[in-house]
């Protein structure tokens, strides 16, 4: 016959084998456990005299290691305890700088209202100072500007803003000064705004009188610009739009001088040749003259004409050693004949640079600075450029004989 097999025999076995090699695994636990506290806690004996009997005193393992867990213990206590004491008073002292801070706001917040209900009158003292070193310190930048100035585009609004100081000082008096700084802020506005724009058509008319379009300056120098858009408030005043839309204008026109050349190129003894059909000094003949020939010593300073980027600097034939400067809208100076070259390929120079000296290198008679004025490589008479009278937004010095600066 065929032995048949209990249903649920075979589980019952394997738990049971799973039990027993817990079990062996826990003793063998055990006993590798009791070795090592052995080891680390061997049993101690000690004896001890008294009146003449010996007692001895022995401490065991499982004691040892009960004392030392229960050391262990109260350390680890005494450390969690010290943490958390740490951890709070870190909490508290910043729960405390925070408070602080928050009173510290709050009382300057109430003393500025106070002071404005109770003393508009300092208050509008502290405004008029601070208006007083802004024009002082527009007047020392610029110049005192004029009294009368061409009204231009620019709003006068010195009417208005006295009707309104007289209507606040009867509806409420204690803010009369501030209407007043406001005023003042208004007219000053006003001023600067007319300035800009007296400053900016001079420098439009003077950029014509030398053959150039000033809105063509204008949008090329526009072409290089850029940068994140930042809005200023839309409740600003619109003659405080006005002043600074003058004022970029004027700056846009005086970058635009800046780049015309009209700064002398040297310190000469006079012009040895003039701009235009000339008898050739070495072959003779009718020949055209593309610049002007400054006469002066070998070895005296070259100086860029112009605000611009050096474009050329070596050796072009019939000119010796040559610098072009490139001074946007298609414009270039050449100077040539050089006994020896400063500038450097790339360089940013400003009017009155030293750039090379004089010499008489390439097709030349004698030292002397050959001068040009190309306009998109076109060669133009520079005397035009440098006898030009230029306005100065900063400063008006024009000097009269063969030095003059006029840039």
């Amino acid at each position: 016959m065929t032995a048949r097999t209990r249903p649920g025999a075979a589980p019952q076995g394997a738990v049971a084998r799973l039990m027993g090699r817990y079990a062996r695994a826990w003793a063998q636990a055990r006993v590798g456990l009791a070795a090592h506290l052995t080891r680390w806690f061997p049993e101690r004996e000690f004896f001890m005299r008294s009146e003449g009997h010996v007692r001895f005193v022995r401490i065991s393992t499982r004691l040892q290691a009960t004392i030392a867990g229960g050391v262990g213990a109260l350390v680890l206590v005494w450390v969690g305890v010290l943490g958390w004491a740490l951890v709070g008073q870190s909490l508290a002292g910043a729960d405390r700088r925070s408070l602080l801070e928050r009173e510290a706001a709050v009382a300057s917040a109430e003393s500025r209202v106070a002071r404005y209900r109770t003393n508009l009158d300092a208050v509008a003292g502290d405004l008029g100072r601070r208006q007083d070193f802004l024009e002082k310190a527009v007047q020392g930048m610029i110049r005192p500007i004029p009294g009368s100035l061409p009204k231009g585009s620019a709003t006068d609004s010195s009417g208005e803003t006295a009707k309104a100081v007289r209507k606040i000082s009867q509806v409420m008096p204690e803010a009369t000064g501030l209407a007043r700084i406001e005023a003042r802020q208004i007219a000053f506005a006003e001023r600067l705004t007319r300035f800009a724009d007296d400053r900016a058509n001079a420098a439009s008319g003077a950029i014509r009188k030398v053959g150039l379009n000033p809105q063509t300056v204008m949008a090329e120098d526009a072409r290089a610009q850029g940068g994140p858009l930042i809005r200023i408030g839309g409740n600003l005043d619109p003659r405080f739009l006005r002043l600074a839309a003058s004022l970029g204008r004027m700056s846009a026109m005086n970058t635009g001088l800046a780049h015309i050349p009209n700064t002398m190129p040297a310190s000469f003894e006079y012009i040895s040749s003039g701009f235009g059909v000339r008898t050739d000094p070495i072959e003779g003949g009718a020949a055209f003259h593309p610049g002007l020939d400054f006469k002066g010593p070998k070895g005296a300073p070259i100086y860029a004409a112009a605000a611009g980027t050096v474009s050329f600097t070596g050796v072009r034939q019939g000119y010796g050693n040559c610098v072009e400067i490139s001074h946007g809208h298609g414009m270039v100076t050449r100077y040539a004949h050089m006994s020896r070259i400063i500038a450097h390929l790339g360089q940013q120079v400003t009017p009155g640079t030293p750039i090379g000296a004089i010499g008489s290198t390439g097709r030349s008679t004698g030292p002397h600075l050959h001068f040009e004025v190309r306009v998109n490589d076109r060669p133009v008479n520079p005397r035009p450029f440098l006898e030009a009278p230029f306005p100065h937004v900063f400063q008006e010095n024009h000097n009269d004989g063969g030095n003059a600066n006029h840039g």
